[in-house]
């Protein structure tokens, strides 16, 4: 179902609990959103339609992924960038990115996996990361 975007900067900047079994209609609400918002927006996090679970949704090279737990648990290539996001009025804000991440992540079963992205992938991974530590750019 498609939810409402929250903007509440003080919501937006606690941190997410792990996301668990239980979750998983959390984590397709968070898929209708992000594909009802497609045209604004590239990744969401679970924080981002009210609920404070760590729970990503994004667009890998033309197909939506979900992560459950995501980490980042390696990172090289330290570059600035310019981001927007979708809970936050105002333009674009300057922050710092890496070029190449290695993530863990569970996925719907709950499996444990690993994979190195890089690029654009890799920063919307890293912003969506963000949210559920609480961090806004």
């Amino acid at each position: 179902m498609v939810k409402e975007v929250v903007h509440d900067p003080i919501f937006l900047s606690l941190k997410s609990e792990p996301a668990t079994l239980e979750d998983l209609q959390v984590a397709q609400d968070l898929l209708d959103t992000l594909a009802a918002n497609k045209e604004a927006c590239v990744g969401m996090a679970a924080n981002m339609i009210g609920v404070r679970k760590r729970i990503i949704v994004f667009d890998n090279e033309g197909t939506y992924m979900t992560m459950f737990n995501p980490q980042i648990i390696k990172k090289t290539g330290l570059y600035d960038a310019e981001e927007s996001c979708l809970s936050l009025l105002g333009g674009p804000r300057k922050c710092q990115r890496y070029q190449t991440i290695k993530v863990q992540w569970q996925n719907a079963q709950f499996q444990t996996r690993i994979k190195t992205f890089t690029g654009w992938s890799a920063q919307i991974i890293q912003h969506e990361i963000d949210h559920c530590n609480g961090v806004l750019i």
